[in-house]
């Protein structure tokens, strides 16, 4: 049935509009707003969705010369004789109160997020399903958003099965390391991944200013012994830690820290990068881990009495990741692809013994989560529709 305006009406000298809902609710425009945002043709493109409108041409004391509706529209002339439309639907989206902004930002950015310890059930879900079926990919990403890891079974055990992940979602993101990457046991190796030793957890790619959003791993032959993956929730952990060391927390989520990669791969590369390993918003959520040891510089730049203590504060967040409440141990098998959350899990490995041959290969790429977001929200609007 949609929306229906029972009444609309001016306020404040003009500069507002109420508009009076059916349900018995009432919604507040700023006249300057409702300017800015008119649908016609000569201030938006809908072809490319996008406002036409510059803002040198806006008023921005303008009011409403005159207002008429009906049931499912509010017309407006404004002191120029512009005319504009808006649909009711459209500006009940649209409501200022905090109630309705709340209730559409978590429709437009999913931020629902299910914190786990060792206890976790591994999301599954099978390869072929995610390639050829909406509903399976819905499910992948949307689990992938809300818990932060979801397995698939069943992919060929050879390289550019990710390639195929990542044309079902957009694209992959491209670093250094070049569009896909193989974790195997390497001579001189230019990354420790690329060893036999234990990974301790960390998160992919401080080192640079934006990390990459999502991880994809699909094994492709896997060691008898050793070899086992490790992760753990790192915004679980950083709840603990607040909750235990409030100063450790603090530390940890204001101080900068030096990354640094230097090598030759894709290309030849020099990446410096600071990031604090707690990153928070503006309302002290934490929203992304910046932490690899490996790749955390020998530049430090703090004043001197700050280095010891930063130290026990990432010494402590460091034990509570490997606390046994926190980590979850699994082995993936040829054909799994796991696909996780760079920004919130931490992952690490157990060491396995060298061969002369290669026991152990995964193939592994990024993807940004801005597109994996619009993949999730265009399937989203998609099995909608068909409902």
């Amino acid at each position: 049935m949609g929306c229906v305006i029972q009444k609309a009406e001016v306020l404040d000298g003009a500069h507002l509009m109420r508009i009076i809902w059916q349900d018995g609710t009432d919604s507040i425009y700023p006249a300057v707003w409702l300017r800015d945002n008119c649908q016609c043709p000569d201030c938006y493109l809908d072809s490319a969705k996008a406002r036409k409108l510059l803002i040198e041409a806006l008023d921005v004391y303008v009011g409403i010369k005159d207002l008429m509706f009906d049931r499912k529209k509010v017309h407006i002339m404004w002191p120029n004789d512009h005319c504009s439309e808006y649909g009711a639907d459209w500006l009940k989206k649209r409501c200022f109160s905090q109630q309705a902004r709340e209730k559409l930002q978590k429709e437009l950015f999913l931020p629902e997020c299910q914190y786990w310890g060792s206890e976790f059930q591994l999301p599954t879900l099978d390869f072929e399903d995610v390639l050829k079926d909406d509903e399976h990919a819905y499910r992948w990403l949307s689990s992938l958003k809300k818990v932060g890891i979801v397995r698939l079974t069943g992919a060929a055990d050879k390289r550019g099965e990710v390639l195929k992940l990542g044309k079902r979602i957009g694209f992959l993101y491209l670093t250094f390391y070049g569009h896909t990457w193989q974790v195997q046991d390497k001579i001189d190796a230019n990354n420790v991944a690329y060893t036999t030793g234990k990974l301790s957890f960390h998160t992919d790619y401080p080192a640079l200013h934006h990390p990459p959003g999502v991880q994809l791993l699909h094994c492709i032959k896997q060691t008898v012994t050793g070899g086992e993956s490790e992760i753990v929730d790192g915004f679980n952990v950083c709840q603990k830690l607040k909750e235990k060391n409030p100063r450790a927390f603090q530390i940890l989520s204001s101080t900068f820290v030096d990354f640094t990669d230097i090598g030759v791969d894709y290309c030849d590369f020099s990446v410096q990068s600071k990031h604090k390993i707690i990153e928070l918003d503006d309302k002290d959520q934490v929203v992304r881990i910046n932490f690899n040891n490996a790749t955390r510089d020998t530049i430090f730049d703090v004043p001197v009495e700050r280095v010891q203590p930063f130290y026990a504060a990432l010494k402590e967040f460091v034990d509570l990741m490997n606390c046994k409440d926190f980590k979850f141990t699994f082995k993936m098998n040829p054909g799994d692809v796991i696909t996780f959350d760079n920004w919130r899990l931490l992952h690490g490995r157990r060491s396995y013994e060298a061969g002369t041959e290669i026991t152990r290969h995964l193939e592994g790429a990024y993807a940004d989560w801005d597109v994996v977001m619009s993949r999730l929200r265009i399937l989203r609007q998609s099995l909608q529709n068909r409902n």
